[in-house]
């Protein structure tokens, strides 16, 4: 019984002494598999990364995404992506800066539009001539109105010596915009008397509104390229032409001052 146990305790002391080599062998080939992955891991090629980064970040920028707008975790991933953001952000930061200066010049222009009818109000209060001028700011833009009489004899359009001031003081005022300036005869409705100079009312109006014109380029020299002349007969009557004053106010030439340059 003795030489049995020894024999036992001998074969346990043998078994022990070399199960070590068993650990250190697993360690060794558990440390190479670790470096081999991590190797593998560093070879990792890039477009297969980008196509899955892709992948990925349509799946979170979907509606359904928990991210804020849609946002996705990987968009910082994507360089062009990135990139193409900041352009749109410039984009949109130049295109407001330019609406900006839109309007700022817009408004500065409402104003000067403005003070140009004020100027041309205080002339015509200091003068006396309500009744025979009128200035209005419209969609157009500024409308000076006179009356045909007081600019023409009944049926001419050789300008009267009177109508000299007002055209004389506007000339100073028309060029503070750059704008252009039209200048459009209008008549009533009643035919020209028998032997007169024009052969009809569109003559008559077209003659008076060149009048005017020649007036602000060949006595006063203004630019021949800012004006333009228009002749509109009876066919823009501002009252009905049954009544003597009510002909009276459709016989006038108008000064606009455009706000839109008119188109070629």
């Amino acid at each position: 019984m003795i030489k049995v146990a020894r024999n036992r305790k001998k074969r346990v002391e043998n078994e022990n002494h070399e199960r070590w080599l068993i650990t250190y062998a697993d360690l060794i080939t558990l440390l190479l598999i670790f470096f081999v992955i991590m190797y593998a891991m560093s070879q990792v090629d890039t477009k297969k990364y980008e196509v899955l980064a892709q992948s990925l970040n349509l799946e979170y920028t979907k509606s359904e995404s928990i991210m804020p707008q849609g946002a996705g975790v990987l968009g910082s991933l994507n360089p062009a992506q990135a990139n193409e953001g900041n352009l749109k952000e410039d984009d949109n930061k130049d295109k407001k800066e330019q609406v900006d200066k839109e309007v700022q010049l817009n408004e500065l222009r409402e104003k000067q539009f403005q003070d140009l009818m004020e100027k041309i109000q205080q002339y015509i209060q200091q003068q006396n001539l309500q009744s025979q001028i009128f200035v209005a700011n419209t969609s157009r833009g500024i409308n000076v109105t006179l009356n045909d009489l007081f600019l023409f004899d009944l049926g001419r359009a050789d300008l009267k010596r009177d109508a000299y001031p007002i055209l004389d003081k506007l000339s100073t005022l028309l060029p503070t915009l750059d704008s252009v300036i039209s200048i459009e005869g209008h008549t009533d409705n009643v035919p020209l008397a028998t032997g007169s100079l024009f052969k009809d009312n569109w003559r008559l109006s077209s003659e008076r509104s060149l009048s005017v014109l020649r007036y602000f380029t060949d006595t006063m020299g203004l630019e021949p390229k800012k004006f333009m002349s228009s002749a509109f007969a009876d066919t823009h009557p501002v009252a009905d032409n049954s009544t003597p004053e009510n002909r009276s106010k459709n016989r006038r030439v108008e000064i606009i001052v455009l706000r839109e340059a008119p188109q070629q």
